[in-house]
């Protein structure tokens, strides 16, 4: 009875993307939060959790220092973009 779902492949967490590191941190989550796993597992699965967290975290970043935001002109026309933090 203790046959739980087989674990996904264990890509390395610097190498996922967002939406796979994410969705990866939900399973683990739902296992924890079910009470699933032996404490040993849970213990190895919680620091993997807080790996995927990090670069969830790392990438969300990224993302924001990527995004512009448009400049409009006296005319409130576009006039081209800066940054969303304006630096």
């Amino acid at each position: 009875m203790s046959e739980s779902p087989a674990a996904p492949t264990e890509k390395p967490v610097d190498q996922m993307s967002f939406e796979d590191a994410l969705q990866e941190l939900d399973m683990i989550v739902s296992k924890l939060e079910r009470g699933e796993v032996k404490l040993a597992e849970s213990v190895a699965i919680y620091e993997r959790g807080a790996e995927l967290k990090a670069r969830c975290d790392s990438l969300l970043k990224q993302a924001e220092a990527r995004v512009e935001k448009i400049r409009l002109g006296p005319d409130g026309k576009p006039q081209g973009v800066e940054p969303l933090d304006g630096g």
